[in-house]
């Protein structure tokens, strides 16, 4: 990104993520620029990160090279028409962060054809570690997706897809995943204290046996499938807890469970898209 400047539409706690991220990867702050309509989100980041802001979208993406849409879906409509013009002359590489809106209502609304790439982000990116999921359209350059790539990967994880249409398995099963695992947590805390543990040292054993099981997951080449094995004894206490998971079809409702949201995925793109 040398010599380029970064504009980002929106600076909301994912905009917020990514301009933090980015500075602590070596991005110098002058060459980011921020727009957003709240004053106290802009000096927030102006103070924080000594970026530059602006109150208006058109400044941002007058001088972006590279152009980050980071606002609400519901508003992604107004504010894309709202730099229609900067978007035509500049062409810059446009990048959307915004949940379940296709790259074509984002054609459409900006009134010319763009280099366009459609990410899916998930909320763990505010720790820096996030999991994204990428599709870039035909008019986007090499050059270009490694930019994005670099740009995202500043937060996390950055997976590309060959399909748009992929991007809403992506919603499912990374931008909807965190909750999965909250209400897994959840049950867990629930059962430790039923079990006679307080509060603190429950919530304290369940998430560093998440966290501790997600790290051993990442460092091996094992499936998951076979990781649990290697902790489940014959007739052990591990055995008792697997066998009553599968006899009420436990792994079956969370299969369902995820193509239920990349269902939901579909319909809501379908409706945003047509707004």
């Amino acid at each position: 990104m040398t010599d380029q400047r970064l504009g980002l539409i929106g600076g909301g706690n994912m905009a917020r993520s990514l301009v933090g991220g980015l500075i602590n990867s070596g991005i110098a702050p002058e060459s980011i620029i921020v727009s957003d309509p709240d004053d106290s989100i802009r000096q927030a980041l102006a103070e924080d990160f000594s970026v530059q802001t602006c109150a208006d979208n058109s400044s941002a993406a007058h001088v972006a090279d590279i152009l980050v849409l980071a606002v609400k879906p519901q508003v992604m409509q107004c504010a894309v028409e709202d730099i229609a013009e900067n978007l035509l002359q500049r062409q810059p590489l446009v990048v959307s962060i915004a949940a379940g809106i296709p790259i074509a209502s984002i054609e459409s609304w900006a009134g010319s054809p763009l280099p366009l790439i459609r990410v899916m982000p998930n909320t763990p990116a505010v720790t820096g570690n996030g999991a994204s999921g990428m599709y870039a359209n035909p008019r986007v350059s090499e050059s270009q997706r490694a930019q994005a790539q670099k740009i995202m990967e500043a937060i996390g994880i950055a997976v590309w897809v060959d399909e748009e249409s992929l991007i809403d398995t992506v919603t499912a099963v990374s931008g909807s995943g965190p909750a999965y695992f909250f209400y897994l947590m959840d049950a867990m805390v629930k059962a430790a204290q039923e079990g006679g543990l307080n509060p603190e040292a429950s919530r304290q054993l369940t998430l560093q046996t998440a966290l501790g099981a997600a790290q051993l997951a990442l460092a091996s080449d094992e499936s998951p499938t076979e990781l649990r094995r290697r902790v489940t004894s014959p007739g052990g206490t591990t055995q008792a807890a697997v066998e009553l998971l599968d006899k009420n079809g436990c792994k079956e409702i969370l299969i369902r469970a995820v193509h239920a949201a990349r269902e939901r995925s579909i319909e809501l793109a379908k409706l945003l898209g047509e707004q």
